[in-house]
């Protein structure tokens, strides 16, 4: 925040940059554009048969389960829940694991990922908790989707995901 007054923008000043740091690894040139690699995911589950598995498969990144990442897995965390009750009570559980410090170190929250738990709009009780957990981290969610509860989730990321689909870097097939 600006405290004197004076013409002029307040800036940051992060010191002399090398040619080596300027741009990084994940960066690269095409055709004058720069485009960054999609960031890796792990997916952990707040609760059993939130949807791990099949969002790991439709959008990429790592199935943990309902455990946390492992040394091999990446450090960046995209909690999953079904939106029932249940459900939603655990996310907000877990979240607060993260603002208390208690996550395993190294993990960064990154999002939260709701899968519908039924097709249609959700209960008002519902919305509201849905809000709660809006108001403390950035969420995502993903429609109810007829062929993944048949077990085939090989048809790509579901319409309506598109932000999604950007944050995972996940290729579409639509």
């Amino acid at each position: 925040m600006r405290t004197e007054g004076g013409p002029g923008p307040e800036i940051w000043l992060r010191g002399p940059v090398d040619a080596e740091t300027a741009e990084p690894e994940a960066v690269r040139q095409q055709g004058g554009l720069r485009h960054a690699a999609a960031r890796r995911y792990s997916w952990v589950g707040t609760h059993g048969g939130a949807g791990v598995s099949t969002l790991a498969a439709v959008y990429g990144g790592h199935d943990c389960g309902r455990d946390w990442p492992g040394p091999d897995a990446p450090h960046s965390v995209l909690l999953v829940a079904r939106t029932h009750a249940a459900g939603l009570a655990a996310t907000l559980r877990a979240v607060e694991v993260f603002r208390r410090g208690e996550a395993p170190a190294g993990l960064d929250l990154d999002a939260v990922v709701l899968v519908a738990d039924a097709p249609g709009r959700l209960p008002r009780p519902l919305v509201h908790r849905v809000s709660v957990i809006e108001s403390v981290i950035d969420v995502y969610r993903v429609p109810w989707v007829h062929a993944w509860r048949l077990g085939e989730p090989g048809t790509g990321p579901p319409r309506g995901t598109e932000p999604l689909v950007r944050l995972t870097g996940a290729a579409t097939s639509r």
